[in-house]
């Protein structure tokens, strides 16, 4: 099964630090984040394909060098990243399973959540959040199935810690027979893919016990005490 990793944003929130060096590739505990990424995915996928665009010469360098993963391949966003959905739609004809994972190049999840997601037809990673406001909410239905994934919304919508997308998915190839439509900020959106699929599949909803997304200077400094090893095993 294939794995995807995407790592092609320019990381404006990270700013100065993403300056010169792509977001993934910035230091987490003497690692780069993109090598935390792989050993998440090591053991659960026989194959990974990294989405570059920022800066992606330095990310190119790295995957030349690293051990976790010997078959890998960069899938390049030749036009100014659209969003998640438009990444994943640049990933489709290098892909070589009919089933795949995907997780954002700035979130690291425990590998053995990612592990459990695998295991699904299509899945979404959750996480409770008392911070909710900040991510996408799950919806469920009146039978408690997954409904939507709500963006963002106002902090009086729902009862804190709600269950928000952690920004890992497990999907088949027929996710590209659906279309997507841009969102108001005029970018596809892969939480809008899952949406759609529920229309035709389950969505599985698996809960992760640890989450750790890395958006701001402030966020890699406080991710530098966690015990991200406890969750991803290093060698």
């Amino acid at each position: 099964m294939d794995g995807i990793i995407l790592a092609g944003g320019e990381g404006r929130r990270m700013r100065p630090l993403t300056l010169t060096t792509p977001k993934p590739l910035l230091a987490l505990q003497n690692r780069p984040i993109l090598e935390w990424s792989l050993l998440s995915l090591r053991g659960i996928v026989e194959r990974v394909l990294i989405v570059v665009h920022y800066l992606k010469a330095q990310i190119a360098d790295f995957m030349a060098r690293q051990t976790v993963f010997p078959d890998y391949a960069l899938v390049e966003q030749l036009q100014r990243p659209l969003g998640t959905g438009h990444a994943l739609q640049c990933c489709r004809d290098s892909l070589q399973s009919d089933d795949f994972l995907v997780i954002n190049g700035d979130d690291l999840f425990s590998r053995s959540a990612l592990r459990e997601l695998s295991r699904q037809s299509y899945g979404i990673l959750s996480t409770p959040r008392i911070d909710f406001e900040r991510f996408g909410v799950i919806v469920k239905n009146a039978v408690g199935a997954f409904h939507a994934i709500d963006e963002k919304p106002p902090s009086e919508r729902y009862a804190a810690p709600a269950p928000c997308s952690a920004g890992a998915y497990k999907f088949r190839a027929d996710i590209f027979d659906y279309s997507l439509a841009k969102t108001a900020r005029g970018e596809y959106e892969i939480s809008d893919y899952m949406t759609a699929a529920v229309r035709d599949h389950a969505v599985a909803v698996v809960n992760s016990p640890f989450w750790l997304p890395i958006g701001d200077p402030a966020a890699l400094n406080a991710a530098q005490s966690v015990d991200v090893a406890r969750w991803i095993p290093t060698p």
